[in-house]
């Protein structure tokens, strides 16, 4: 069971002496309840033997085929079991699921903890055998033996039939009526047989399913179409089964449906829904306006808030478009909003300024312009609201391959606060695959085709696209199948890994975009089953409309950073943007569809310039858990500095003595830990075109970040950052980092105005890792000093998060505890003056 989660714990900034005392951690131990050891052995014996015998009596009888038997565990009510203890995979012994449920006791609510485990039949003796050293035998510790399992264990029965299979809310389950679900079954990839057996049964069953399976690691995924008698049979025929779900409804259900019977969905959505009228954060849509008169859109998007860069546009919406992307900004995946039953609350509302005009078009030099005059209308007509700008408009050619534009400068320029100080921050769409006709060839056109105009700006998020969607229901698909397996590349996403490596690394992450349907000819087709489901803009003639590709991916990003916005109202932009990234990673399908080799940082680079940094994950953007810690602070650097008569020079680097968990991951020692760190700032675009041909001085600055090897003391540190900088400025390498730790490495991650790397060792290792300095590298403030920008100051966000896959650690307590007594201190002149080299 997860802990609950925690809010990030923020920093007073760089200049801080952290307190080091250790303090002895409290522990986030697995719940266990107190056993009077004789009295429950026996009791969990007996319970052992019964099951088995009513297993053998009843069940293998019947089905002599059957190599095993299914028990569940059951936990005490507010206690846990111990998962792992349940698992021995050299003696076929599997955990195939791990459900929690609400139950009410004495009008209390409780959560049981219950687990479904497959046993062979050669293997009876394995949990009569725990038990029996539980009653008999003692650890070193006096303590007796598997007392953490045995003592978890407040029942075991032989499994039921569906609802110990039955993963999703039980209200899914299917009646008389046949319905479609998804069954797990446990496989290995050594084990393909299991295929055929499960093939096999249905065809002797006469079962209907869709062809084909979706492989996880230990997991085969097929869907099958099954009353409530026919999944109870499957139970009874098979070994193979982990798990069973709901299938996932599709845009194609809710698509179909009549206007009226959409019109239901949606007013049930609308008695569920609240909106937290006290937030001020606000998602801006840059598009073709926005029709508010939408039953579900209402809510969110006032009268007032509806506005054009040319008032003779009017505010509607004329295209469809910017409604579609209104739907998914409000609600974030509006499917997934339809089919619960949950109440929903939004802590964000939209506004609409129209930028497209209903005939004719935009100049191509004026829309840097018309983007800016968007922005600034929204600030002036509702100055203090907290606002995430989204567009996914971009230019039809994409012949810039990552140089700098009017539009993408422009964008830099209203994000970084150039001409105001506002720094803000802009979510933009990658664009889509150039030529249709091509779009099959995949992923090959998807990674050559470049991203288009203006999402190659260094400040924007700029958003791609992957895909989960793969089920095809509709009746006239029968012969197609999904040209993208689950969670690989959108086939309508595009890339930077043309791009000379000089430019920044795009599109930062992915979101869903959708997928395209392909049958043996090579045809394709979009389709409501591979698409996600929106608002429509004339809601007389229907609710919802399928929308899919990069633009669906962008609307779906700006709902992602207003949920981070609404939980930390101060944050600044370069923060919310640095948790999105931070928060992200590559999903196993993703990184391997790509990286064949998971140590080649080159393999990498490629992944990056083609995904990003993956999928964000909302819960590790908001919160932490007692086995991993964020650490975040805001800072503000002066990267260069002129005195008079003297040379522009480097000014200052900022060092942080992290509060770590030091005992902790000391007594953790071999056990792999993983920190991630992210560095996100705002740049300065250069001015005029002579800037845009050279990384140094389109950027008006950079930042960089290292941390210290374990064996490494702070005087050594400095000293390697040193150097490390001034190599860093004369093109040579620094040959002194402990690079082996890094999964991207600094020659990836250096790109653009957001760094972030995972770094990977031993806990033992990370406890004497705990040195991050952030230093500035060469920009036009300092190479064009003439213009008056030399002595600047610029801030930045710096993200640290460590994580361990133990779940019993708490890593996070100490820390909180430390960071709430630190001591501040001044860096003190000699201080700065023992490492004025930095600067040169």
């Amino acid at each position: 069971m997860e802990s609950n989660p925690f809010k990030h714990i923020k920093l007073s900034g760089p200049n801080a002496h952290f307190d080091f005392t250790s303090t002895q951690s409290g522990g986030s131990q697995t719940k266990i309840p107190r056993r009077n050891r004789n009295q429950h052995g026996r009791r969990i014996l007996q319970q052992l033997d019964q099951v088995w015998q009513e297993s053998e009596n009843e069940f293998l009888v019947a089905f002599p085929e059957r190599t095993g038997i299914y028990l569940e565990f059951i936990s005490s009510p507010d206690f846990e079991l111990a998962i792992k203890s349940l698992e021995d995979l050299r003696q076929g012994i599997r955990l195939c699921n791990v459900r929690a449920v609400k139950r009410k006791v004495n009008e209390d609510e409780t959560e049981i903890t219950l687990a479904t485990v497959f046993i062979p039949n050669n293997k009876r003796e394995f949990f009569f055998k725990k038990v029996e050293q539980y009653l008999t035998e003692e650890t070193k510790n006096g303590k007796p033996k598997n007392a953490k399992l045995i003592d978890s264990i407040e029942e075991l029965r032989t499994a039921l039939l569906i609802e110990s299979f039955w993963t999703d809310n039980n209200d899914l389950i299917p009646d008389a009526e046949p319905d479609w679900c998804e069954v797990w079954l446990r496989w290995n990839e050594d084990d393909e047989e299991v295929i055929h057996r499960f093939e096999n049964l249905l065809s002797e069953q006469q079962t209907n399913s869709k062809s084909g399976y979706i492989k996880f690691p230990e997991r085969l995924v097929k869907l099958v179409q099954v009353n409530l008698e026919q999944l109870k049979s499957l139970s009874l025929l098979s070994d193979d089964i982990a798990e069973y779900r709901k299938a996932k409804d599709t845009a194609e259900f809710f698509l179909n449906l009549e206007p009226f019977e959409q019109q239901e969905w949606a007013e049930d959505l609308l008695s569920r829904l609240s909106v937290n009228e006290d937030s001020q954060v606000t998602i801006c849509l840059l598009d073709t306006g926005v029709n508010n008169g939408h039953p579900l859109i209402n809510p969110v998007l006032d009268n007032n808030d509806l506005l054009s860069v040319n008032p003779t546009w009017g505010t509607n919406d004329h295209h469809g478009h910017g409604t579609l992307m209104a739907g998914l900004a409000a609600y974030g995946n509006l499917q997934e909003k339809l089919s619960t039953t949950e109440n929903i609350t939004l802590y964000h509302t939209l506004e609409s300024v129209k930028i497209l005009p209903p005939r004719g078009r935009n100049e191509p030099e004026l829309w840097g312009d018309i983007t800016s005059q968007a922005v600034s209308i929204a600030e002036i007509n509702s100055p203090d609201k907290k606002r995430i700008v989204c567009s996914a408009v971009t230019a039809s050619d994409t012949r810039d391959r990552g140089r700098p534009t009017s539009w993408s400068g422009a964008i830099d320029n209203i994000s970084s606060g150039a001409f105001d100080n506002n720094k803000r921050l802009i979510i933009l769409a990658a664009g889509n695959i150039t030529d249709f006709n091509q779009i099959t060839n995949y992923p090959t056109n998807q990674i050559t085709d470049s991203i288009h105009d203006p999402a190659q700006s260094w400040n924007a998020l700029t958003v791609g696209a992957f895909t989960k969607l793969t089920t095809l229901t509709a009746s006239n698909l029968d012969e197609y199948s999904p040209l993208a397996g689950e969670n690989q590349l959108s086939p309508f996403s595009t890339s930077s890994r043309l791009w000379e490596n000089k430019w920044p690394i795009k599109p930062d992450v992915v979101f869903e975009g959708g997928n395209i349907a392909v049958d043996n000819s090579g045809f394709s087709t979009e389709c409501n089953d591979l698409s996600l489901i929106s608002t429509h803009y004339k809601p007389l003639q229907r609710l919802f409309e399928p929308f899919n590709m990069t633009s669906a991916a962008t609307a779906q990003a700006s709902h992602f950073a207003s949920q981070i916005q609404a939980t930390y109202p101060d944050y600044w932009p370069e923060t919310i943007r640095g948790l999105i990234v931070h928060s992200a990673n590559w999903p196993d399908e993703l990184f391997s569809q790509f990286v064949q080799n998971g140590n080649s940082k080159r393999e990498i680079g490629n992944l990056l310039r083609i995904v990003g940094y993956g999928v964000p994950n909302i819960g590790r953007a908001l919160y932490c858990a007692a086995n991993s810690l964020t650490l975040i602070s805001e800072a503000e650097i002066q990267p260069f500095i002129k005195e008079r008569g003297n040379q522009p020079k480097t000014s200052e680097m900022h060092l942080y003595r992290l509060p770590w968990p030091t005992e902790v991951l000391q007594e953790l020692g071999e056990v792999q830990v993983k920190m991630r760190i992210t560095l996100s700032y705002f740049i300065e675009p250069g001015p005029g075109e002579i800037g845009w041909k050279d990384r140094y001085r389109y950027p008006s600055h950079g930042l960089r970040f290292k941390i210290n090897s374990p064996t490494e003391s702070e005087d050594e540190f400095i000293r390697r950052i040193n150097a490390a900088v001034r190599d860093d400025e004369h093109g040579r390498p620094d040959t002194n980092s402990p690079s082996e730790h890094w999964v991207i490495g600094s020659d990836n991650r250096n790109k653009g105005s957001i760094h972030s790397d995972i770094w990977e060792g031993t806990a033992v290792e990370l406890a004497y890792s705990n040195l991050i300095a952030v230093f500035p590298s060469i920009g036009w403030w300092r190479e064009r000093s003439h213009l008056g920008k030399v002595n600047n100051s610029t801030r930045y966000s710096l993200i640290v998060s460590i994580e361990t896959q133990e779940q019993d650690i708490d890593i996070y307590t100490p820390v909180a505890i430390q960071v709430e007594h630190q001591i501040p201190i001044e860096i003190s002149t000699a201080h700065n003056k023992k490492y004025s080299a930095f600067g040169r």
